[in-house]
C-alpha cells in the first residue's frame, strides 16, 4: 500500500511540473530540433499506449491483469511512456532554460523515475517473469539506465 502512495505523490510532481511548465510557456518551441524531439516523444507515447492496449491508466502504480507486456517499444525499455514525457519535458527545457524551469523538469524526471521503481517493485510481484524481462532491457535509455 505504501508503494502506491508513493507512486500517486510521484504522479502529483510529475503532473505539477508538466503544468507549471506549461503555464510558464517553458515547454515548447519553434526550435525544429526540439519540435523533432518532442515529435518523436509522442509518438514513442502513442506506440507504447497502443501496445499496452486497452488497460486503465492508474495515477498509483498498479499492474493491471493481462498479463506482461514485453513488445511493441516494451522490447526495448521497459517505461517508455515516461521516457516519452521525460524527453518531451527535456526538450523543452532546453531552449527556455531558468531555475524555476529546471526545477519543473527535475520534478517531472524525479516523479518518473519514482513511479517507475515503485511499479518495478509491483510488477515483480505481479509478474515472475518480469526479472528476467528486466534483465534484459533498459528502463529508459537503451545500455544506459
Amino acid at each position: 500500500m505504501m508503494l502506491k502512495r508513493a507512486s500517486g505523490l510521484f504522479f502529483v510532481m510529475m503532473v505539477g511540473g508538466l503544468a507549471g511548465l506549461i503555464l510558464r510557456e517553458a515547454v515548447f518551441s519553434n526550435s525544429p530540433v526540439v519540435i523533432g524531439l518532442q515529435t518523436a516523444a509522442a509518438a514513442l507515447m502513442i506506440w507504447a499506449r497502443i501496445t499496452f492496449g486497452r488497460r486503465s491508466f492508474h495515477a498509483t502504480a498498479d499492474p493491471t491483469k493481462g498479463g506482461l507486456v514485453t513488445n511493441g517499444p516494451y522490447g526495448y525499455i521497459r517505461h517508455p511512456i515516461y521516457t516519452a514525457v521525460c524527453l518531451f519535458v527535456i526538450a523543452g527545457v532546453a531552449v527556455h532554460p531558468s531555475p524555476v524551469s529546471l526545477g519543473l523538469a527535475a520534478l517531472v524526471v524525479i516523479g518518473a523515475i519514482g513511479r517507475i521503481l515503485a511499479e518495478e517493485t509491483l510488477l515483480r510481484e505481479r509478474y515472475p517473469a518480469y526479472t528476467e524481462y528486466s534483465s534484459r532491457t533498459a528502463r529508459m535509455i537503451p545500455f544506459v539506465f
